[in-house]
């Protein structure tokens, strides 16, 4: 158990790390904005109660506005995520997978699985997230193809990312 919540803290730390000096020093394009930091969310057991993973959410989203002076977007977005997470695995999980500690990556429920619930969550945070920070409909296309591109890179990335360590540990 101590393992297991030192092992999330480095995972937490390495994440906001390579998101604040890595992820937002690469200059794309102003359309692209690769938010990786959602992944952290993203990899939480399923098995883990929905209200803890909102304050888990939170406290994330708060990090990312402590570091990037967005006071309470990414809050907001990830919390909002964080909430949205666990309608999600009600419709695209078994029970054995919320008996069990499993978290979701490719090793563990496949790469078909792992995108499209990546897709789905991180499309949610970045309309979240784009549409709060803009505050209105004005550039309505010019948002939406702001949170489709992003999307795509965001999901890229975490799926190199999830290839790169990947483990054959398929139930």
């Amino acid at each position: 158990m101590v393992i297991e919540l030192i092992t999330y803290i480095v995972r937490f730390l390495l994440i906001i790390l390579i998101q604040l000096l890595v992820v937002n020093n690469i200059e794309l394009s102003t359309y692209v904005n690769p938010y990786m930091y959602i992944l952290f969310v993203l990899t939480i057991p399923i098995s883990m109660k929905p209200w803890v993973v909102v304050l888990i959410s939170f406290f994330t989203g708060m990090v990312m506005d402590t570091f990037s002076s967005t006071p309470g977007l990414h809050m907001a977005a990830t919390g909002f995520m964080g909430y949205m997470r666990g309608f999600y695995l009600q419709f695209s999980c078994s029970k054995e997978d919320f008996a069990g500690r499993i978290e979701p990556s490719i090793s563990k429920k496949g790469i078909i699985w792992y995108i499209v619930y990546m897709t789905i969550l991180t499309l949610l945070h970045h309309v979240f997230l784009f549409y709060l920070e803009i505050y209105s409909f004005k550039e309505f296309f010019r948002t939406l193809w702001r949170i489709l591109s992003s999307t795509f890179f965001t999901v890229l990335i975490i799926t190199i990312g999830q290839l790169l360590f990947y483990r054959n540990t398929k139930t």
